[in-house]
């Protein structure tokens, strides 16, 4: 080997990997590792350096660094660092330059790279969601009990696919339970698993773009996983030779580090010898892990000791086999992940238990178990009589059936009875499962509430033990070392997926296992409490807590909980055993004369044979399987519902209200001559609710009507990849394939109106939400074909509005206005029949429940859970329990008693879904309310605590029913089953006395005038003015300090976890401000804007208002700011005289927005670091004295002062210039954004900064394209509202030409120009959010030469999805160079994904 060469060394440490690759200049591979670090990042990478050492002669080696965990070893110790997807796509240009696209899916990113001439065009990363990447797979693979390897052989022999959610790993945990639990072989479990991962990657990252051939496959799961290429491979249609995969796959980022050129100056260059040693040594991290830490589980090893030694003192009475024959009776919970089994003596002692994983097969685990207890019994000489045995858990129905048990009890009772019957005074069960979380609230003996964690098992047990398990560990190991920790790591509560990208955040900022460990103790059950259970009040638990289940042997999961509640716990010595328990318990207490039933006669009946039957019950024509037991029982898997193949004891059946009423709306007929213009309409979103009307309408006008077909879950599949935007809800992305559908079929034009407004019968406004009514927007950027489609703005909340709007659209297909006028009359009548029949169907359904004593479900969703796919048959579930079903339709035509909630009615369909739940809760106990939510659902963030408040104060429990893609009927009967057994436990009748009172903040009267008003940060540059404006208004302003780590923590404990990100800060800021004990209750009050349009930001006041009430601080007034009193908010003590105060606004926010122009384009430029922000609050403080002299027109003296200032101190030079957009709150709030503007600047990046004028000016656009669009009559001339916005133009223009003595200063645009950009991406009567505004800004940058965009949006902001991510593709096709990054933003999102992220965006914008 040549010695003393220089060799350059590319290392790439991932979230799991750390992969070496060493070239000669030649460019020569001399070394290539690949190794998992388990976290142990220096060791691994120190192991391999030392094995390169052996192999050369401590040669000069240039090196540079890359990888998600690479960034922070790079970091430290000042090596260069390249972005691995920049690293990949230099590998790629030297060895594969034909290349179009590229697949990498790592440990816990996947990437997808467009090329075009060899050079990377696009690339796509996830954002914060790890679904569908190699931590995935493995945790799919600990779930079948086997190793990665072997998952990839199994899927090589499967036969059939299952649909299985990938977009989020702990809800694909939950689909491949109910697989397990219905015995489907794990060689089709396995290849599901693959085709969700291909399925996943592709919907997440192609967001409307083809993937087009050659396609090179990287990172370790497609380079090791032939089976999953071929996932890949099938769901894109490619051919073999389309396929590239390169030597040292898993190494490319690596390979491309070491050959990218590093800048000059930058190159890091020693002997190997030396940079081992540099390794070695343990550079400062500035305690930056240390900081965010959360308190010890426990102080000391002492304090543990004692600890132990309390828990020890519960303990469940136990007995031997003994010698000769014995009465027992057998409990079996057959679970997620693992199989337990009880044996009870008369006496409930327990004479065997068994607890093993099942690794996909639960008949086989139970046979193993009854196996073990017959070799103790021969062992000892015992005989055993089974006087009765029972089940639960997921396959309570297969053991059942197998095993010939009378008996299966819901996991909920079979804990409760268990608990009861160890502490008759319990008042409080817990039970964290391997993936199923369980609550269970007791008073005097008797359950009053279950909570079960939703579709998400986020923060389960198999969650820390698959953790476990890829760190080298045994879950007992991992829970032991999360008792030593001295400063566990503060891993968020969103989500355990999002969790595992926070843990690369720590091992970036050097965390240590035990602290990672301690930290997913506290993660899982803050999720619990805060998520599940949304406790804001520990005395609710009572002073008896039970925790059960086998994550309660993790010492520091229990103690956590204690911690965090501030009670004592109990766990007996057998926590995993108590499902098990409760059933042997419960086969006890119902244990019949007759003959008793022997081990060989129990086992002998499991054998079991199959046969496929074909189910044409329906149109999902299941593929079913039949088991025939030895006992003559039958078992049916692989069937979407239990209609026609159903298992356990059928009940008598109820009537489904869903069924009917998708009749009732769509069999209608028409008689249209042939050769008519046909209008295809995509049955989807609001089609659900107007459909009579449109049906009536274009029949009347001779127009023949086509509804695309029924809900297809493989044509949703095949067009899921056109979706922008991932996390968008279920019926969102279902719209492309029913658009696909009327394509095939030809019709002439899809119409897809842009309905704003629904009819309104109660509530403040009937708005849609933003993506029921912009959707269409999307489609037409990603679906264009030569058949036009056509969305129109509605409005149904003003009938001469309609008829404008149907004229004028008929009118354009040349529909004489007569024939318009009188279909129109002939909709309106079609709707409103409709509508009756609806009502009456239900009344006629409730009628036959009372008649029959049986219990009545009101099943409430928005009108498209009446879709069968999105609804996944919940509704015939529920009638197959002999319930009977009602639709929220009841409630409509009725006046409400306005129960008062926290919650503005601004939107149509969550206001009657709020006024089911007022019915209901004044209904008896015969009628419950179980409430459909689609996943990622915005509005719901905010309605369902307020539904479930509602009828908890009534005595009644809510039963939540998460919904996603993917038909997850097992938890859903679980949920319908703990609802039916705690009703059954219930005393009898109700007493409406004992209703609770709605409890809410005072009215802010005149009395309350002089309180101190508190107000969030909100802005560095407006905010510091706000308290002076305030004072000309005659009110004292505080404003509160930024938002930090704890802001968040407050806001995930007293607000929904599913609500906006700002909305998360800004009830945290307050609560915060209240737990400081600074402010005094009786003399302040909080104030906060409302805009009062489509967006969920009008919802934060009574959600405010909520969270002051559970934090003990309901006392405190809340005052909404806004322009008229359009909110139905009565605060008499607050009144703005908007005449006096709007010049001083206006002027403000010119002014600040100045200062941000200067600010940003100095601070890149100024001579001596510090200049730029010494001058900006020199400003700030001359510009506050102004405001309380009252001399604002100054203001402008000031500006030009300010000019001259910032150009003395700039130097002259060009830099990158990049714009920044996104919803209001993130793209100011720097806390919020992660300081990503300041990120952006120091990488000498100049920013062009997000204005607040624009966002005010844009009222003027949107009052005159609504009223151009018949969507609002407009109350003031056009001509007012024209000359109002020629006098404040004025002062625009007045300021441009003061500022322009800035070299670097941009003007400002007219409002009105902005909107003629915006029109040729999306409508102007897109008004939610920032609405049109956003991508008008972004073509406005594009025009002005800016190419180079970041988009700041809360996670799963639903304007964001339309206005924002949904327009990226017309953005894109009109500017085919612009170089657009979309980061979303929560209190789950690392430092490291974002920064990945960023360095990906600022490589392309240097080239």
């Amino acid at each position: 080997m040549e010695e003393k060469k220089r060799i350059r060394l590319g290392i790439d440490i991932g979230s799991t990997t750390a992969k070496v690759m060493a070239i000669h200049e030649s460019d020569e591979i001399l070394y290539a590792k690949y190794v998992r670090h388990n976290a142990r990042v220096k060791e691994a990478l120190l192991a391999c350096l030392t094995e390169l050492e052996q192999l050369v002669d401590d040669p000069v080696v240039s090196v540079r660094m890359t990888g998600s965990v690479g960034m922070g070893v790079a970091e430290k110790y000042a090596i260069p660092f390249v972005q691995e997807v920049v690293a990949a796509t230099r590998a790629i240009r030297q060895a594969y330059p034909g290349v179009q696209s590229l697949i990498d899916i790592g440990g816990e990113d996947a990437k997808v790279v467009f090329f075009r001439n060899g050079e990377a065009k696009d690339l796509r990363m996830n954002g914060n969601c790890a679904g569908g990447t190699g931590t995935f797979i493995d945790q799919m693979a600990v779930i079948l009990g086997v190793e990665v390897g072997e998952l990839d052989q199994l899927a090589a022999r499967s036969t059939k696919i299952y649909p299985i959610a990938s977009r989020c790993g702990v809800f694909c945990k939950t689909d491949i339970q109910n697989l397990v639990a219905k015995n489907v072989s794990r060689e089709d479990i396995a290849a599901s698993i693959f085709h969700a991962v291909a399925v996943q990657t592709v919907v997440t990252l192609a967001h409307g773009c083809d993937i087009k051939a050659p396609v090179l496959f990287c990172g370790g799961p497609l380079t090791f996983m032939p089976t999953l290429r071929k996932a890949f491979k099938d769901y894109l249609s490619l051919k073999d030779e389309d396929i590239v995969l390169p030597a040292n796959g898993t190494q490319l980022p690596a390979l491309g580090t070491a050959l990218y050129e590093v800048p000059a100056g930058q190159e890091k260059e020693m002997r190997l010898s030396e940079l081992l040693a540099l390794l070695r040594t343990d550079p400062v991290s500035g305690g930056k892990g240390e900081a965010r830490g959360l308190p010890p589980v426990f102080k000391d090893e002492m304090e543990y000791r004692v600890w132990q030694m309390r828990m020890a003192e519960h303990s469940v009475a136990k007995a031997s086999l003994r010698k000769g024959l014995q009465d027992v009776f057998l409990g079996i919970d057959s679970g997620s992940t693992t199989t337990k089994i009880v044996v009870t003596d008369d006496r409930a002692r327990i004479v065997y238990s068994y607890y093993a994983n099942n690794n996909g097969n639960p008949i086989g685990a139970v046979e193993q178990g009854l196996r073990k207890l017959k070799e103790e019994c021969e062992a000892c000489g015992a005989g055993l009589n089974i006087r009765g045995g029972c089940s639960t858990g997921y396959g309570e129905d297969l053991v059942k059936a197998a095993f010939g048990f009378r008996w299966g009890i819901v996991e909920t009772i079979a804990h409760y009875l268990s608990a009861r019957h160890l502490n008759k005074e319990v008042s409080f069960i817990f039970d964290i499962g391997g993936q199923d979380m369980k609550a269970v609230f007791v008073s005097d003996g008797v359950i009053n509430r279950i909570e079960i964690n939703e579709a998400c098992s986020s923060g389960c047990g198999s969650f820390i033990e698959t953790f476990a398990k890829n760190l080298g560990y045994t879950p007992a190991e991992f829970a032991r070392l999360a008792c030593q920790a001295k400063h566990p790591c503060d891993l968020g509560t969103r989500c355990t997926v999002f969790m595992n990208s926070k843990v690369k955040q720590v091992l970036r900022e050097g965390a240590t296992v035990e602290d990672i460990a301690a930290g997913l103790a506290y993660s899982v059950v803050r999720n619990c409490l805060y998520k599940v259970l949304k406790l804001k009040d520990v005395s609710a638990l009572g002073k008896h807590v039970f925790v059960q289940g086998g994550t309660m042997r993790n010492d520091a999961v229990v103690r956590a909980i204690e911690l965090l509640t501030g009670a004592e716990v109990t766990r007996c010595d057998l926590p995993e055993l108590m499902g098990a328990y409760g059933c042997a318990l419960y086969a006890a207490r119902h244990a019949e004369e007759g003959t008793p039933v022997t081990l060989d006669e129990l086992t002998g009946k499991a054998s079991f044979s199959t046969r496929e039957l074909h189910c044409r019950g329906c149109q999902n024509q299941c593929r079913v399987t039949a088991y025939t037991f030895g006992n003559g029982r039958r078992y049916y898997s692989g069937n979407r519902c239990e209609r026609v193949f159903t298992n356990g004891e059928s009940a008598q059946q109820g009537i489904n209200a869903y069924k009917l009423k998708e009749k009732l709306l769509f069999d209608r007929q028409s008689s249209v001559a042939a050769g008519a213009l046909t209008i295809g309409i995509p049955r989807c979103l609001n089609m659900f609710e107007d459909y009579p009307f449109w049906h009536a309408l274009f029949t009347g006008c001779g127009l023949r009507v086509c509804l695309s077909d029924a809900s297809d879950y493989e044509a949703y599949e095949r067009d899921a990849r056109m979706v922008m935007s991932d996390n968008i809800c279920f019926p969102a992305k279902l719209v492309h394939s029913h658009i696909r559908n009327l394509q095939e079929k030809k019709v002439d034009r899809i119409f897809m109106p842009f309905v704003v407004f629904e009819k309104q019968r109660d509530g403040y406004n009937s708005y849609n939400c933003p993506i029921v009514t912009g959707y269409s927007e999307v489609v037409k950027g990603v679906q264009e074909s030569s058949i036009p489609i056509e969305s129109p703005a509605i409005t149904f909340k003003d009938k001469k509005l309609l008829l404008e709007q149907c004229k004028e659209y008929l009118g354009s297909l040349g529909i004489p206005l007569s024939v318009v006028t009188k279909s129109f009359e002939e909709a309106l009548r079609a709707q409103d029949a409709y509508e009756e029949e609806a009502r009456c169907l239900n009344e006629r359904i409730l009628a036959k429940a009372r008649e029959t004593g049986s219990l009545a479900i009101l099943l409430a969703g928005r009108p498209y859970h009446t879709d069968p796919l999105i609804q996944h048959g919940v509704g015939d579930m529920l009638a197959g329990m002999g319930i009977y079903v009602l639709t929220d339709d009841i409630v409509r035509g009725q006046k409400m008693a306005g129960d008062e909630a926290h919650f503005v009615e601004q939107w149509a369909y969550p206001t009657r879904i709020l006024d089911a739940a007022r019915w209901c809760a004044g209904q008896d106990n015969k009628v419950q309310l179980v409430e459909m939510t689609s996943f990622g659902c915005g509005p719901d963030a905010f309605l369902v605590d307020e539904v479930r408040s509602l009828l908890m104060r009534h005595g009644k429990s809510l039963t939540l029913l998460k919904l996603d893609d993917i038909n997850n009927i097992g938890s859903m009967k679980l949920r319908a089953r703990s609802l039916l057994e705690s009703l059954k436990l219930l005393p009898g009748d109700r007493n409406e006395e004992n209703t609770e009172a709605f409890s809410t903040t005072p009215v802010f009267d005149k009395a309350a005038r002089g309180r101190k008003i508190l107000i969030p940060f909100f802005t560095p540059f407006l905010s510091p003015l706000l308290p002076a404006i305030m004072k000309v208004a005659g009110y004292e302003v505080e404003n509160l300090p930024l938002s930090d780590a704890r802001s968040a923590e407050w806001g995930l404990k007293y607000a929904n976890n599913e609500v906006c990100y700002p909305a998360t800060l800004i009830v945290g800021d307050i609560v915060k401000a209240f737990k400081s004990g600074r402010y005094e209750l009786s003399k302040t009050a909080v104030a906060i804007t409302q805009t009062g349009g489509q967006c969920r930001a009008s919802n934060y006041l009574p959600l405010i208002k909520k969270a002051l009430v559970d934090a003990g601080y309901g006392e405190v007034p809340v005052i909404s700011v806004t322009f008229g009193d359009m909110m139905g908010n009565y605060q008499p003590g607050f009144k703005m005289n908007w005449l006096k105060l709007m010049p001083v606004a206006v002027r403000s926010i010119l002014y600040t927005d100045c200062m941000a122009k200067f600010y940003y384009a100095s601070v890149v430029r100024e001579k001596e670091k510090g200049q730029a922000r010494v001058l900006l609050e020199h400003y700030q403080e001359e510009a506050r004295k102004l405001i309380l002299e009252g001399h604002t027109s100054r203001m402008f003296d000031l500006l030009a002062e300010a000019a001259g200032a910032f150009g003395e101190i700039s130097r002259e030079a060009d830099y990158p210039k990049v714009g920044v957009v996104g919803e209001i709150f993130l793209k100011f709030n720097p806390f919020a954004q992660q300081h990503v503007m300041d990120w952006l600047t120091g990488q000498g990046i100049e920013v062009i900064p997000p204005l607040m004028t624009g966002f005010f000016l844009q009222s003027f656009v949107n009052k005159e394209a609504w009223s151009k669009s018949h969507v609002e009559r407009s109350r003031i001339p056009a001509s007012v509202v024209r000359g109002a916005y020629r006098l404040i133009w004025k002062e625009v223009e007045h300021v441009n030409r003061v500022c322009a003595r800035y070299p670097y200063f941009t003007p400002f645009e007219d409002i009105f120009e902005q909107a003629r950009r915006a029109s040729q991406v999306i409508t102007l009567n897109a008004q939610f959010g920032e609405g049109w505004l956003l991508p008008g800004e972004i073509v406005s940058y594009a025009m002005e030469g800016v190419k180079n965009v970041v988009s700041l949006q809360p996670f799963g902001c639903i304007a964001n999805h339309i206005v924002a991510k949904g327009m990226e593709k017309r953005i894109t096709r009109l500017f085919p160079d612009m170089n657009l990054l979309s980061l979303d933003f929560d209190s789950g999102v690392s430092e490291v994904n974002v920064t990945n992220r960023l360095l990906l965006f600022t490589n392309n914008l240097k080239k």
